[in-house]
């Protein structure tokens, strides 16, 4: 670098200059000899002290002087003598990109110290770019080549390796090439060549139609093409600017702009220049929100009368409404809603693109109901969709509502339960019944009535509802307690609806207990009871409810009574007839006794009666389990039938199950045919004897005789059945005859059978016989009461 540090004294009027002080090379003070910088030194580093004095001690200024044309890298203090790198450094050859072609552009140099044909030097290029350069062999210029030139835009920097190869010649016996290289580094400067270039195009802008004039609206930039020597850009436009500041109030207007870039030149005067256009779209601004109308003009209160229960999907055509959004494209879309009571409404169309009429559809007719709204308020909102703004508009919608007769008469229950004791007067009330018809007017009023089977004896006021009994009503609860009919509520277009009324007759106590008899005669087989029994009349417990006692009894310690079953018993250490005779000094087992029967009932009612009981032993009847189960059940005589028909019953169920096996088992065979031999009986055969337990001994001869086979096909069949004997008190069968070993003659069975006749024997009466015929005859009798007690 071209650099010559120079010294000065202001003033100085001495012979003497001042002089540098010489610290010796490579020393960072002094008078700059020898010094030596990096190229890559950062610019503003402080890279040395120049350092004078004066010798007359004035004080001395620093100053560098540089050769004409060259560039000033560095910059000195004129008190302190510090230089400073101002400008990059740059060690390589730089030449301009207008350099002519075949023009040298420097000069390399290899000093060979050999003598004789080592000491020539020749030079060549190794992987250069051939198209760019070419060097002289024996003077080493580097040269561009003919027809080529320098362009800083297609490459900033070239390297070129230089190679200088010596003439040769013998060392060590044996001939040798020595050859050494070096890279020259060409930076190549821009020139002004290039014209400027837009950056980013193409372009496209936008302004808002509500712009104030003067505001910014887009920002082209341009470069000169020489970046290496970049002159200033000047930008301007064509007679479009005009056009386009009239214009930019219209909504979606594009106007396209052509925009020129010149360079300026040092003079100031426009050089070069590039040319680009600019789209600018006039964008619509979300400055109007929607708005609603009428026949006559923005409205935001829309009313209609109509009556309640619309059909479903009918159009509100008395609601003439139309909303409108001024702005353009997505600023214009937007939602419309009905806020408001429930699903009754719904609005057509939902979404919205500048402008449309309103459709207001019935959604549920069944809410619009006018008994719970007299009149319905909804919100139309309409709001923005797409925009930051979200503008929105609403409307009052009032729908009222007319009333219809929509509604049948209710009653505040389904059913209704009522009690009312019996005996009470024609004309009592019963029960109330209420029913209501929400629609207004005469369609709100409500009659009644009531019918059904159970409404005979009752009557219902049409206006109010009460029910009472008919004026010539009794009511019984002996005779019947529970009543049910239906009550119907109308209104004055026949609507109705219908409820139950269930009536219960409360049960007076008004009955009293009452006996068959007023005396009794009872027989009572120690270790038995006997039972008395009394009725009363009354439909309900308590009051038919008996308790029984006795009032009065001779001796009073003998007997014990069931006070809920009536069941009279003797005390519990009474065993036999002897202990009673002991306690009563009487052979006459016959005693009378009271006895009371009260019911539960408020107040309370009661009767008595005598019951005379003989008491006997048990022993005294050999009938066995048969004439116990008699003894103990003649006082319920339908128990003895009920057994005796299921004794019956069982008996030929038997019978026709046995048939019916036998007849499918000769059925199969085809034939009849006896399942074994059948041997005759000898004639003195000894027979099994059936004893009718319900025909008296001395009638026991009086058998029937059946013979019938039913293993053969004879038709004269024999049946002597005899007239049925008269009732009788039954009996215990009589034992089977005892077996004698060897008497017994075996005889195949068969289905034949015989009854023989059972020869006649003196009749004896017995004891037992006695007491049948008591027994028998006191059944007859209850049976006959029983009869006439029913019919």
């Amino acid at each position: 670098v071209a650099r010559c540090p120079w010294l000065v004294c202001p003033g100085d009027s001495a012979n003497f200059a001042p002089y540098f002080y010489d610290n010796g090379p490579y020393s960072h003070n002094g008078n700059l000899a020898l010094f030596s910088l990096s190229e890559d030194t950062a610019v503003g580093t402080q890279i040395y002290c120049l350092n004078g004095t004066d010798p007359e001690g004035q004080e001395v200024r620093y100053g560098l002087a540089f050769e004409p044309g060259s560039k000033e890298y560095f910059r000195v203090d004129p008190k302190s003598g510090n230089i400073t790198l101002v400008e990059k450094l740059d060690r390589e050859v730089k030449f301009t990109e207008t350099t002519a072609s075949g023009s040298s552009i420097f000069k390399v140099q290899a000093v060979d110290r050999d003598t004789g044909s080592g000491g020539s030097v020749t030079y060549y290029l190794q992987n250069a770019q051939p198209s760019l350069f070419a060097i002289d062999r024996h003077s080493g210029v580097l040269r561009i080549k003919p027809g080529e030139m320098l362009d800083y835009e297609k490459s900033k920097t070239h390297f070129v390796t230089v190679i200088a190869k010596d003439g040769g010649g013998n060392f060590n016996g044996k001939e040798q090439f020595l050859s050494s290289s070096a890279t020259l580094t060409i930076n190549v400067i821009d020139a002004q060549d290039t014209p400027p270039s837009f950056i980013g195009i193409p372009y496209f802008g936008y302004v808002y139609e509500v712009s104030a004039p003067g505001s910014e609206i887009y920002t082209v930039v341009a470069k000169d093409g020489d970046v290496g020597n970049p002159n200033p850009i000047s930008y301007s436009f064509d007679e479009a600017v005009e056009l386009f500041c009239q214009s930019c109030q219209m909504a979606n207007m594009i106007i396209t702009l052509c925009v020129q870039a010149s360079e300026v030149g040092p003079d100031g005067s426009l050089m070069d220049y590039g040319v680009t256009t600019v789209v600018i779209r006039v964008v619509d601004l979300n400055n109007n929100p929607p708005t609603f109308y009428g026949e006559k003009g923005p409205q935001n209160i829309f009313e209609l009368t109509m009556y309640e229960h619309p059909p479903e999907g009918e159009i509100l055509r008395g609601l003439k409404i139309t909303v409108n959004d001024s702005d353009q494209g997505a600023n214009a879309k937007f939602n419309l809603r009905l806020i408001g009571p429930g699903r009754m409404l719904r609005v057509v169309p939902q979404t919205v693109l500048n402008e449309a009429q309103v459709t207001i559809l019935v959604e549920d007719s069944a809410a619009m109901d006018y008994e719970k709204h007299h009149f319905l308020t909804y919100k139309l909102l309409a709001v923005e969709i797409d925009t930051p703004e979200r503008f929105s508009a609403t409307a009052d919608i009032v729908i009222h509502l007319l009333d219809t007769n929509d509604n049948a008469p209710k009653f505040s229950s389904d059913y209704y339960i009522a009690r009312i004791p019996e005996n009470s007067p024609g004309g009592s009330n019963v029960v109330s019944v209420t029913a209501t018809d929400p629609d207004s007017g005469l369609w709100g009023e409500v009659k009644y009535s009531i019918y059904g089977s159970g409404a005979d004896l009752f009557l219902i006021q049409p206006t109010s509802g009460i029910i009472y009994t008919q004026p010539w009503a009794n009511l019984d609860a002996e005779v019947r307690s529970k009543y049910n009919f239906y009550v119907k509520a109308e209104d004055t277009e026949g609507k109705y609806s219908l409820a139950e009324v269930f009536v219960t007759v409360l049960d007076l106590n008004d009955h009293p207990p009452e006996f068959n008899e007023n005396f009794l005669e009872k027989t009572m087989i120690i270790g038995a009871p006997v039972k008395i029994e009394a009725v009363d009349d009354d439909a309900e417990e308590p009051n038919n409810v008996i308790e029984y006692s006795i009032m009065k009894a001779d001796p009073d310690n003998i007997f014990d009574i069931n006070s809920d079953t009536g069941e009279i018993m003797l005390k519990s250490y009474i065993k036999s007839i002897d202990i009673v005779q002991n306690i009563t000094k009487q052979k006459d087992c016959t005693w009378s006794l009271v006895v009371q029967a009260r019911d539960r009932g408020q107040p309370s009612f009661s009767t008595t009666a005598v019951v005379k009981i003989d008491i006997s032993e048990a022993t005294q009847l050999s009938g066995g389990p048969l004439a116990s189960f008699l003894m103990q059940s003649r006082d319920k005589p339908l128990q003895i039938l009920g057994m005796l028909a299921g004794v019956i019953s069982l008996m030929v169920i038997v019978t026709v199950i046995i048939s019916t096996a036998m007849f499918m088992r000769n059925k199969k065979s085809n034939r009849i045919l006896p399942n074994r031999r059948i041997k005759r009986r000898p004639r003195h055969q000894q027979t099994w004897i059936w004893k009718n337990p319900f025909k008296k001994t001395e009638n026991s001869a009086d058998k029937f005789l059946e013979n019938v086979n039913y293993n053969n096909n004879v038709s004269n069949v024999v049946r002597q059945w005899p007239p049925p004997p008269p009732p009788c008190a039954p009996s215990l069968p009589p034992p089977p005859p005892s077996y004698i070993p060897g008497d017994r003659q075996w005889v195949v069975p068969t289905v034949s059978a015989a009854v023989a006749v059972k020869p006649k024997r003196k009749s004896e009466m017995t004891r037992q016989d006695t007491v049948n015929k008591a027994l028998v005859s006191e059944l007859k009798m209850r049976l006959e009461k029983r009869r006439n007690y029913f019919y």
